[in-house]
């Protein structure tokens, strides 16, 4: 059987106001990723700050996060590189040039204008390459590159809307031939119905504070453990 992966997403770009259980501080991170490693998931992303709490990839941002998580587990640590998260004067592609701690893997949201030297940038470095397709028409630009040969995974992230299995399932069926590893998610609305699809179809998911802040059927969490908790019980983690 193949492996699949979950992933918690531990904070986003979320602020404490959306939820009281966002790590907005490396050191909360990494408190929440070693509670939710212990309770099964086996990936993290995280998206490192600023002192002053904005997505940042200034080298020392994402050094002060990564080795703090780190430090508390032993399971792959990725961030984004969403344009969001840019706050520098020169590009995303020189920042990551500049980053003195690797993670082990990145996103690239490939509607972004910056997708493809970002994604050089970090090949370059050896982080491995998380390609986020968000469209149909996001999938086929990747797929026509040459990037798909560098691509370790391929995230199927799916809007903040009640019905999309349909778009998951024309998105599935473009990228699946290429026999990448998939990690398929939702958000918001999406989250939960995204990630019992991926137990259905049997492909990797995730589930944490940046893409929900309630339960299957809207009920209060108390942060990213409880989700992990939940998303096991559905059968989120299978090996």
């Amino acid at each position: 059987m193949t492996t699949t992966v979950l992933q918690c997403c531990l904070n986003g770009s979320r602020d404490a106001d959306e939820h009281p259980g966002v790590p907005v501080t490396a050191e909360s991170c990494a408190a929440d990723a070693a509670a939710v490693v212990a309770a099964g998931a086996q990936d993290l992303h995280v998206h490192p700050r600023t002192g002053d709490g904005r997505d940042s990839l200034e080298p020392a941002d994402v050094a002060h996060w990564v080795e703090a998580v780190r430090a508390v587990v032993d399971v792959p640590v990725g961030v984004t590189t969403g344009a969001w998260a840019w706050t520098g004067g020169t590009s995303p592609a020189r920042a990551v040039a500049a980053w003195t701690v690797l993670p082990d893997h990145a996103s690239v949201n490939w509607h972004e204008r910056d997708a493809v030297d970002l994604a050089a940038a970090l090949v370059d470095r050896g982080v491995q390459l998380s390609a986020g397709l968000w469209t149909e028409d996001a999938a086929r630009d990747w797929l026509a590159s040459s990037w798909r040969e560098h691509t370790s995974v391929v995230l199927l992230e799916l809007a903040d809307a009640p019905d999309q299995r349909e778009t998951a399932e024309a998105l599935l069926e473009l990228v699946r031939p290429t026999g990448i590893p998939v990690l398929l998610h939702g958000e918001g609305r999406s989250a939960w119905p995204m990630l019992d699809l991926a137990v259905e179809l049997g492909v990797s998911t995730r589930i944490g504070l940046e893409d929900v802040v309630e339960g299957p059927d809207g009920e209060h969490v108390d942060g990213n453990l409880a989700l992990v908790e939940l998303a096991s019980a559905r059968g989120a983690r299978r090996e």
